[in-house]
């Protein structure tokens, strides 16, 4: 920190009480000086030679048969007036970073000019901002606090526009020429740095040195910085985004009754949208997708405009799939629309999916030279939007006042291709029927038409052949599907070298629900693998059980207690149904009975799910 002394005699001033001060002298005072409640007991002589404010004041105040002089006005008040006073006197005064504006904005006010003495206070102030305060990080950190409450004569002597331009100047400074280091004395350990010409140094400082500093300003003054650092061009949207961060971290409340205190309402509402405001121009880079997430909470918490959320969400549509389950979950505008705003995130998928623009014509390509399989971008970032908004689902999904139809049609706005998987679909209805147990059957077999059976991994399957949520139509469709399956495995493993192992690509024929796309090429080599690996195993111990292993495993499957009654129901009702009586499952596939052989399973193809229609609920 920069200080500057002025004046060579000793401190005269003494206080008598808290309202009254005076000079010790061998001469009576002539004059009173009024500067708020404080009284001046002084003299007219080394006033009057350096300011011509005073000069007029003594003037009028002779007229008018009076000694006291009324002040009110003065920036900075009576200590202010006193260094001026001090310096008329030619005693010793100290000039630092923390009083040199209102000193500045004093001398100003009494006009101590050139024109009354050759370098009076206001030259002397002048050098030392100048030479000093402006060359020095933090120095001008401390003045540009300072300023704020001594508008307007701080905007109009400029010191504030200096300060913003000598700020700005030194954030995009090379960082080795910035001495880097932890000030044990300040808070929470800021570190502290300083601008230096020297090319030895003690250690490196990172690219956001500068971040944590420009902290501690008002919003106001910092919003102009920020728009002279950006305006400069040298800084790149990812260090913006970071200072914003950093910002929004120290003076945003991290507790809800603090963010929405009547108190501090307007002001949170302020700081959120000058971030905002403040954001790069650049709308896909510069600010992580989790932190534009929290800026939206916020902004609905505390009432912003509407524009700024809309800023908000059309940025977040950019990187929507970078999301976490966490930062979707975003409070309700309106305690009627539920404990989450689930149509706002549902803006933003349908935002996402536009802007991709996803091509359906495959979901991978494989590269016959390197046997590695590649995702590009869009296919890699729709698989994690469909895990996202999967699991969102099943999160949202405990809140009773979640209509039905919201969540159909936020589950419908992801593309098909980016849900090859259908099991956290599946739990995420599971859920939602569980909290709603007063859905009517058709808005269960409406949800559940969701749900693709031909998608469902084994362990969905026997999770949903046993759960009494759900309707018997999806029970017997997954029921029917696992038989199918199953039946195509023994097929073409029988028509193959009379019962050999099915050659890798039949393989891949034969199962083509339980393969899952990953969202990286590693992941699928290791699914493929043990994909093989539990193959193997199966295909041995269908060698030595023969037809009967194929049986016990189709039995195995199908003793479930409910399963075996749905199974049981359905040929009951297929022989009543022989007879001129209607079948409970009228508008499903039939299954082969299980004594059938596997060689002679040829079913029907199922039509899609959500164009059958079946009788039994």
């Amino acid at each position: 920190m920069k200080f500057m002394k002025l004046g060579s005699k000793p401190d005269a001033f003494q206080s008598d009480g808290a309202d009254v001060r005076y000079v010790v002298s061998d001469l009576a005072t002539d004059v009173v000086v009024h500067v708020g409640e404080v009284k001046f007991y002084l003299h007219k002589f080394p006033l009057l030679s350096k300011s011509s404010k005073l000069q007029r004041l003594v003037l009028k105040a002779t007229q008018e048969g009076t000694d006291e002089v009324h002040i009110d006005d003065l920036p900075g008040g009576a200590k202010t007036f006193e260094i001026c006073a001090k310096f008329c006197y030619g005693m010793v005064v100290t000039l630092s970073p923390h009083n040199v504006v209102a000193t500045r904005c004093a001398v100003e006010y009494l006009e101590m000019t050139e024109d009354m003495e050759k370098g009076n206070l206001i030259f002397k102030i002048e050098v030392f901002i100048n030479s000093s305060i402006l060359r020095s990080w933090k120095d001008s950190i401390i003045v540009l606090q300072s300023t704020k409450v001594l508008f307007p004569w701080s905007e109009e002597l400029k010191v504030v526009g200096r300060c913003i331009d000598a700020i700005a100047s030194k954030t995009s400074v090379d960082p080795a020429n910035v001495t880097w280091s932890y000030s044990h004395n300040s808070k929470k350990g800021v570190a502290c740095a300083e601008i230096v010409e020297s090319t030895r140094k003690t250690s490196i400082a990172p690219k956001d040195w500068w971040v944590e500093d420009l902290c501690e300003l008002d919003v106001d003054l910092y919003k102009r910085v920020m728009v002279s650092i950006k305006s400069k061009g040298r800084m790149s949207p990812e260090l913006v985004g970071e200072a914003l961060k950093a910002y929004a971290v120290r003076w945003l409340p991290d507790s809800y009754d603090a963010l929405v205190a009547e108190d501090y309402m307007r002001r949170n509402q302020c700081l959120v949208e000058t971030i905002i405001w403040l954001l790069p121009s650049d709308k896909s880079s510069g600010c992580s997708c989790r932190f534009l997430l929290k800026l939206l909470k916020i902004a609905i918490l505390v009432g912003a405009g509407e524009h700024v959320k809309e800023e908000l969400m059309r940025r977040i549509s950019f990187q929507l799939h970078k999301a976490s389950v966490k930062d979707l979950l975003l409070p309700a505008a309106s305690p009627n629309d539920g404990t989450y705003d689930v149509r706002l995130v549902h803006n933003l998928v349908q935002r996402f999916v536009a802007r991709t623009a996803l091509s359906h014509n495959g979901d991978f390509v494989e590269k016959s030279d390197e046997k590695m399989i590649e995702l590009n971008f869009e296919q890699e970032s729709t698989l994690s939007l469909g895990e996202l908004v999967d699991g969102y689902l099943s999160e949202v999904a405990s809140d009773p006042d979640l209509s039905l139809s919201t969540f159909v049609e936020l589950a419908t706005a992801v593309p098909e291709v980016g849900r090859p998987v259908h099991d956290s679909l599946y739990y995420a209805v599971d859920a939602y029927l569980k909290e709603h147990p007063d859905t009517s059957k058709a808005d269960k077999k409406k949800i559940c038409s969701l749900v693709d059976v031909k998608k469902l991994s084994t362990d969905a399957c026997m999770h949903a052949t046993q759960n009494d949520r759900l309707p018997l139509r999806l029970v017997v469709q997954v029921l029917f599907f696992q038989q199918l399956r199953a039946g195509s495995r023994k097929e073409l493993a029988l028509t193959d070298n009379g019962g050999a192992a099915c050659t890798g690509p039949m393989l891949d024929q034969c199962e083509p629900c339980e393969r899952r796309i990953p969202r990286h090429p590693n992941s699928l080599d290791k699914q493929v693998t043990s994909l093989s690996s539990r193959e193997s195993e199966h295909r041995i111990s269908e060698h030595r059980g023969g037809r009967n292993s194929f049986k016990d495993q189709l039995g195995g499957f199908l003793l479930q207690s409910r399963s075996r009654r749905i199974f049981d129901k359905l040929w009951s009702s297929k022989g009543q149904g022989e007879n001129g009586k209607g079948s409970e499952t009228s508008g499903s596939s039939q299954s082969p009975p299980l004594s059938a052989k596997p060689v002679e399973v040829k079913p029907s193809p199922l039509p899609p799910l959500r164009n059958r229609r079946y009788s039994v609920s």
